[in-house]
């Protein structure tokens, strides 16, 4: 069993976005013939450019980086996730541009880090009440990240207290988990997952 078979039966049963930032078209269809098809690209020029090499494929397509609201209106009828939402601002931007409902994961800040984008937890009423008045978004769940700093434990606890907002909410999705800490995102109750290089230590 190869490492992708491995990452595959271990994530059986949640939905793993292949991350691709730093891999070309040639290896997201080496992946796509592994049985993956759904790719997280982080950067709208890249993500453009990769969609139309391979538009022959069936890719369910994901925005998973910070999207900046003056390149919203280039990507947001080409994805079919947004794992980033993080302000009313973008969400006026997706619901004005956009031509039917946008999946999308609020994005929490849940660390102490003072340089990760999110909504924080005590904004976080305010915010999902204001998002009920744009038509064209539909938030299925909530997106999580830890910091590189963190411990096991500080990163369980931040991925169960997504778990409890998720609920608290009445959401159905939950996008934890890289390649570093997938496997507690796992045991966290995530039902998406972004994995990046680990996918990409099988040689293409």
């Amino acid at each position: 069993m190869n490492n992708i078979e491995k990452i595959r039966e271990e994530t059986k049963g949640v939905v793993l976005v292949a991350a691709t930032k730093y891999i070309d078209c040639e290896k997201m269809r080496s992946l796509f013939n592994y049985g993956i098809n759904n790719f997280g690209e982080n950067r709208v020029d890249s993500f453009l450019k990769k969609k139309n090499e391979l538009k022959d494929l069936n890719i369910t397509w994901h925005f998973i980086g910070h999207l900046q609201k003056n390149k919203a209106s280039k990507v947001i009828n080409e994805i079919d996730y947004l794992h980033s939402l993080d302000s009313i601002e973008l969400a006026k931007i997706i619901n004005e541009k956009r031509k039917a409902p946008l999946k999308c994961f609020v994005e929490l800040h849940l660390t102490t880090s003072t340089t990760k984008n999110g909504v924080r937890e005590e904004e976080l009423d305010s915010f999902m009440e204001k998002i009920k008045e744009f038509k064209n978004i539909n938030v299925i769940g909530f997106m999580a990240m830890s910091d590189a700093t963190y411990t096991v434990e500080e990163t369980t606890t931040v991925f169960e207290r997504a778990n409890y907002l998720k609920e608290k909410y009445h959401l159905s999705e939950l996008s934890m988990g890289m390649s570093d800490d997938y496997k507690i995102a796992l045991k966290c109750g995530t039902t998406f997952i972004r994995l990046g290089r680990i996918l990409y230590t099988f040689p293409f």
